[in-house]
């Protein structure tokens, strides 16, 4: 359903929806997700939410048309891509702190193939999901890209930097 979801707020244009129109109780209790758009093979958009701070269905439809159409990385979705998209949803756990007071600590706490990280020093933070770890399957790199995506330089490290981890629910 929430893959229904998604693909239903695509078509739809970017336009905001007029209205949430799934009757299943469990869509309206608070969710969290990530919508990632490939076409091709290739990544075509990527956007979601850490936490959960609206109904599910509402938040897979907002993700799905913000993919599609405002991640500034791309241009928004053209009508003829639209039926080639490949659409993955992501349903995040609740986050957990990683208690890391050195690179080295952080390092050996994160699971490959597992964690989503989110990274997060002052005003700045990044996040990437577990299927990251699929291009980025060295710690030590994911880390240093994570940190890069943040705005950070790969090598920087502070005591200041807190960083937690999430689980998904992957539906393609």
């Amino acid at each position: 359903m929430l893959l229904a979801i998604a693909r239903e707020a695509i078509e739809q244009g970017p336009a905001p929806l007029d209205e949430v129109r799934w009757n299943e109780p469990w869509l309206a209790e608070p969710g969290a997700t990530f919508v990632t758009l490939k076409l091709d093979g290739d990544l075509r958009g990527c956007i979601g939410s850490l936490e959960p701070r609206r109904p599910l269905g509402v938040d897979v439809a907002a993700n799905a048309r913000a993919a599609a159409y405002l991640d500034p990385r791309f241009p928004p979705v053209s009508r003829d891509e639209r039926r080639r998209l490949q659409v993955e949803v992501s349903l995040l756990s609740s986050a957990e702190p990683i208690a890391a007071t050195s690179e080295a600590e952080a390092l050996a706490a994160l699971r490959p193939g597992i964690d989503g990280v989110v990274l997060e020093y002052g005003q700045l933070r990044s996040t990437f999901l577990p299927q990251v770890w699929e291009s980025l399957p060295d710690p030590a790199e994911f880390l240093g890209e994570l940190k890069r995506k943040a705005g950070l330089p790969r090598a920087f490290w502070d005591p200041g930097i807190r960083l937690s981890r999430y689980t998904v629910e992957k539906f393609r």
